[in-house]
C-alpha cells in the first residue's frame, strides 16, 4: 500500500497506518496535521536537531493536562 501525505489526517485515518505514515513523513521531510473532529490537534515532522537532543526540546511543552483513566 502506498500512502500519500497528506497536509491533514483525521486520528481515525492515522491509527491504523501509523507506521507507514511515519516512514512517509521521514522520506518527504513533510510536516503531517492530526486533525480531531476537523480540530487540528498535532503536528508530526521530522526532527531536525543537530546537537544536544533533551536541549532542542527543552520548553516545547507549553501545557500539559494529562487524561484521567
Amino acid at each position: 500500500m502506498t500512502m500519500v501525505i497528506m497536509e491533514k489526517l483525521s486520528k481515525s485515518q492515522f491509527k491504523p497506518h501509523a507506521l507507514e505514515i511515519f516512514r512517509a513523513i521521514e522520506a518527504s521531510g513533510r510536516p503531517l496535521i492530526i486533525t480531531d473532529n476537523g480540530v487540528p490537534k498535532l503536528e508530526i515532522r521530522p526532527y531536525r536537531g543537530n546537537g544536544d537532543r533533551l536541549e532542542a526540546l527543552r520548553g516545547s511543552v507549553i501545557h500539559f493536562t494529562p487524561e484521567k483513566p
